[in-house]
């Protein structure tokens, strides 16, 4: 009986070419972009079943409880998941990964994905996977290209000594290229011996660990230690900051693929995105006669070739007479952007930081390990929010020392501690927290509870919370 693969999902980017969807607070993989469900779920459904092992993730503090949600959603009980302290690239996090799996199953194959690829046909890729493992099994670095069907300068290539067979196989790989110019890009499709670098790996633990031995020794101290040194965190394992924060940033391709010369490349030629940008996501979606791709409430009048998205249901965006145009719609913000500047969306999350605009980083909708909470009216001493908790999910015991809050429960019933006092809250009914007064809010219900708080104070700022008690084990 063959060894399961386990797949390795990477999870911790935070993208700004699909700004203002994709955020630092709330990236691309965690928003569905194309389908019901979000790329990362459809990564990790892409890669479960038979033959498949629990999947690893590898994440960042930030999203820890993002990804549990996801995956609870997705009915998925993962192997692990792995917090990195700091970002340093893909390196790094693969071996960290790999030196966690050398404990559990040294002899086993692992399929290392990014999070927040499109992969339409997920059955295909499978088979694809299945056509590298004995390559893999026998020692090679084993990589993915994708069949180019344009001359596209946004994607590295991977190069064959010839052009790839019908059969699908394995081939060897000649080498690495570099994004290219547009004349290099069209020059590469003609020849029929290019393959876009999708980025995705499979290799068995023993021969990935001797390939860092190999090519990038100097990142196996500091990241074993990491794990050898890592702690159990309420079901995460968190990598240990101090020897983490050693290790260099720099991308697997770099510090191991470019050097190792056991590498082959199983082509692909089913559909694949890495929806890098808007034009991308314009690309993947289904079109009208006129080339118009269109989500959320929208009306588009004699338009072409146009992008139009609204995400949010209180907000209608209608599009007339526009050609080969972008234009998302948010609750807090609006891009509209020629077609052919699609990646330059990265200069305007530039600016925005530049001028501490909240909304080059924060998402409109802040999800917390409980549930989630929106912003509706912000003024002079007061702001409202919509709160949502999920059954049996509860706030910290916290306090202020600048906003006194008033709860008034709009849906589900709350549990609600003030001071000393208990108390169940139902529909209808508010409570008032002064300021300063321990509190805490829970959810003892079946089914969603929704509140409506409203803040008066000399200071509204998330960082305005002492935690006494927190079932999460927030700082």
């Amino acid at each position: 009986m063959q060894p399961a693969i386990h797949p390795v999902i990477m999870s911790g980017g935070s993208g700004t070419r699909l700004w203002p969807l994709s955020r630092k607070s709330y990236p691309k993989q965690f928003v569905p972009l194309a389908g019901e469900t979000t790329m990362f779920q459809q990564s990790v459904a892409r890669f479960a079943g038979p033959g498949f092992a629990p999947p690893v993730v590898v994440t960042n503090a930030d999203f820890r409880f993002i990804v549990t949600e996801q995956l609870a959603a997705a009915g998925v009980d993962p192997g692990a998941i792995l917090i990195e302290p700091e970002p340093r690239n893909t390196a790094p996090a693969v071996l960290a990964a790999a030196l966690w799996l050398e404990r559990t199953d040294p002899e086993a194959l692992m399929l290392v994905a990014p999070s927040d690829h499109l992969v339409p046909d997920a059955a295909a890729f499978r088979a694809a996977v299945a056509a590298g493992r004995a390559e893999a099994a026998a020692g090679r670095l084993v990589t993915f290209g994708i069949r180019p069907d344009r001359a596209e300068t946004g994607y590295g290539y991977l190069e064959l000594d010839g052009p790839p067979g019908a059969d699908g196989g394995a081939r060897p790989l000649r080498r690495f290229v570099e994004k290219p110019d547009a004349d290099t890009a069209a020059r590469m499709l003609a020849e029929g011996r290019y393959l876009w670098n999708a980025g995705i790996f499979l290799f068995s633990v023993r021969t990935i660990l001797a390939a860092f031995d190999a090519h990038a020794p100097h990142l196996t101290g500091p990241v074993r230690r990491a794990v050898d040194e890592a702690r159990a965190d309420l079901g995460f394992l968190r990598l240990a900051p101090a020897p983490f924060a050693e290790a260099e940033d720099i991308s697997i391709d770099y510090a191991v693929m470019e050097r190792a010369a056991n590498l082959s490349v199983v082509p692909y030629d089913g559909g694949w995105s890495d929806l890098g940008g808007w034009e991308a996501v314009w690309r993947e979606s289904p079109h009208d006669g006129a080339g118009v791709a269109t989500a959320g409430p929208v009306t588009a009048i004699d338009s072409r070739n146009s992008l139009l998205r609204s995400e949010s249901p209180r907000l209608e965006l209608v599009g007339i007479g526009v050609e080969n145009l972008i234009a998302i719609a948010m609750p807090d913000a609006v891009l509209v952007a020629d077609m052919s500047r699609a990646q330059d969306v990265k200069q305007a999350v530039a600016a925005l930081r530049a001028r501490r605009a909240a909304q080059a980083t924060q998402f409109p909708v802040d999800h917390r390990p409980w549930g989630w909470f929106e912003s509706l009216v912000t003024g002079h001493r007061f702001q409202v929010k919509r709160i949502v908790v999920h059954p049996g999910q509860a706030l910290s015991l916290q306090s202020h020392m600048h906003r006194a809050e008033h709860w008034i429960v709009v849906a589900g019933t709350a549990k609600v501690t003030i001071g000393g006092e208990e108390r169940l809250v139902s529909e209808n009914e508010s409570v008032f927290i002064p300021l300063g007064t321990r509190h805490r809010m829970e959810n003892p219900g079946k089914v969603d509870m929704v509140l409506i708080e409203v803040q008066t104070g000399s200071y509204l700022g998330e960082d305005d919370i002492i935690r006494y008690e927190d079932v999460y084990a927030r700082g």
